[in-house]
């Protein structure tokens, strides 16, 4: 009998939805740093049958936690203490800025949803980057060569001027780079007024040409390079963002990020009106996250890695995803429901399933 969805009904339902995140978290973090985390991990670590590699690197698991949850890396350790493969943190700017006016995450129960419009809340990246530093030497002595990893996941500063995104995204790729597994350019939030237009090939190309350099000259090491993308582009675009990704020699494509669009949500309209603007994650997401996966494999080739995130709950869509050509699976909104065993319960679900398949079975 699982207990947390009833707990999560009688208690966290009617709560804050941002105010319910942080009690939450803070009981991760907490528990992380009692006895029982020895045995927490020894219970959740992903089985060595589902070590993946992308971009050079070893996954403990294909499944990991998406940007968003831990966005100053305060919990890595944690996180990772509940069977995460990899947590993604962030996204973090240049520069600390604390966000949008509250209220600005929004639960749709009925959908399994959320709606955020956050706006990057953060300390900035110079304060974040020894956090990271801690957390990476903390799963080293834990883990050692099979620790899960750690992606940072980065975005333009409100206050700067959209001319300027490239300088402002090169301040935290120095400072937050050497201290990254790998590393996201966010150009997909709809909460940043103007990011989304960065996502045009015109203006990627200048930006991701640019992180990469530092990227790698700051670390002195390669660092993967990845650039996150929304849902709502077409498939024109799509397309053209494949081209590039290949054209740069870019690691990777993460898709996808919230969608600005509210199309078929089981909530009644006046309750979807109400939480107000803001991008869509959870269930509603999974088809459409889906199309551009595929349509991404597809002008990509078999090659280019990529990281399908929206609309995860399952071990069956992990797999889903995999088979559909992704390399890594993100989910993030589903653990706010379904509770702090969730990626453990997907690994097992998911090893298991891939032990049944036929052999020789993709």
């Amino acid at each position: 009998m699982r207990i947390y969805p009833a707990f999560f009904r009688l208690v966290l339902s009617g709560m804050d939805a941002e105010r319910a995140h942080r009690i939450g978290f803070n009981l991760i973090r907490l528990a992380g740093r009692t006895p029982a985390s020895a045995v927490l991990r020894r219970i959740a670590t992903p089985h060595v049958g589902l070590q993946t590699t992308a971009f050079g690197i070893t996954f403990p698991s294909p499944f990991g936690l998406a940007a968003g949850f831990d966005k100053e890396g305060h919990g890595i350790a944690a996180l990772t203490d509940l069977g995460f493969g990899h947590v993604e943190v962030g996204t973090i700017t240049g520069r600390a800025q604390p966000g949008n006016p509250k209220p600005r995450l929004f639960r749709l129960v009925e959908d399994k949803a959320v709606i955020n419009r956050m706006g990057f809340n953060n300390d900035g990246a110079a304060a974040v980057a020894p956090r990271l530093a801690r957390a990476r030497g903390v799963l080293e002595r834990r883990y050692r060569a099979n620790r899960p990893i750690v992606g940072v996941n980065i975005g333009k500063t409100k206050s700067v001027d959209l001319s300027d995104a490239v300088e402002d995204y090169l301040i935290s790729t120095r400072e937050l780079a050497p201290v990254a597994d790998y590393l996201v350019v966010n150009v997909s939030s709809p909460n940043t007024p103007g990011l989304r237009l960065l996502q045009s090939v015109k203006s990627l190309r200048p930006l991701l040409s640019a992180v990469r350099v530092a990227a790698d000259s700051s670390a002195g090491r390669h660092v993967p390079l990845l650039v996150k993308i929304a849902p709502d582009l077409t498939d024109q675009d799509i397309d053209d963002v494949a081209a590039l990704a290949l054209e740069l020699g870019l690691d990777g494509i993460i898709a996808t990020n919230t969608t600005i669009t509210r199309e078929g949500l089981s909530s009644p309209d006046a309750e979807v009106m109400e939480c107000g603007v803001g991008g869509l994650s959870g269930a509603p997401l999974r088809a459409r996250s889906l199309q551009v996966l595929k349509r991404l494999r597809t002008a990509a080739g078999p090659d280019l890695a990529i990281v399908a995130v929206g609309g995860v709950e399952s071990a069956a869509d992990v797999l889903e995803r995999l088979d559909a050509g992704a390399t890594l699976v993100q989910g993030y909104t589903a653990f706010l429901y379904e509770g702090p065993f969730w990626a453990a319960r997907i690994n097992r679900q998911l090893e298991r399933l891939l032990r049944l398949r036929p052999h020789g079975a993709s």
